[in-house]
């Protein structure tokens, strides 16, 4: 008698817990359709497709610009290196110099200038590909391989 009274409880349990998981599941259904019918749940579709494809069209205008951003980067001038120095060992001291101006490619420019007492001479060399098709002085040759660096 017993076993008949557990065998008739055990099909009412699970009765009221697949009831509870069915009123949970509705709850939840309910809620995330709150206020929506089919035709909305198109339309959200329909824009939500459409902003995709906006997104997807925006992000590949960004990957072009980006590229094109990279290289002009590559030709600006980022690589900078100064040197003073005394070239006259009789008089003066260390008010002359040497700068460099050189971008990722190697091409820029060496400026130098010389002072003395009665006057300043300023030169400018061209650079390309890390050298130059003008004599460099040692000054100038070592800011231009350190800003190659």
């Amino acid at each position: 008698m017993e076993t008949n009274l557990i065998l008739g409880i055990i099909p009412i349990v699970i009765s009221l817990i697949v009831l509870f998981l069915v009123i949970r599941m509705e709850r939840r259904y309910r809620r995330l359709f709150k206020g929506k019918n089919a035709e909305s749940l198109e339309d959200l579709y329909t824009h939500l497709s459409r902003d995709v494809h906006a997104l997807e069209k925006n992000q590949e205008s960004i990957v072009t610009h980006a590229a094109t951003l990279d290289a002009r980067l590559k030709k600006t001038i980022r690589k900078v290196a100064v040197a003073r120095f005394n070239p006259f060992a009789d008089q003066g001291s260390n008010q002359s110099f040497a700068i460099s101006f050189v971008n990722d490619e190697g091409d820029g420019v060496v400026m130098s200038s010389l002072y003395s007492r009665d006057r300043v001479s300023v030169f400018a060399k061209p650079i390309q590909n890390g050298a130059s098709s003008h004599d460099l002085t040692e000054e100038e040759a070592e800011v231009v391989e350190r800003s190659l660096k």
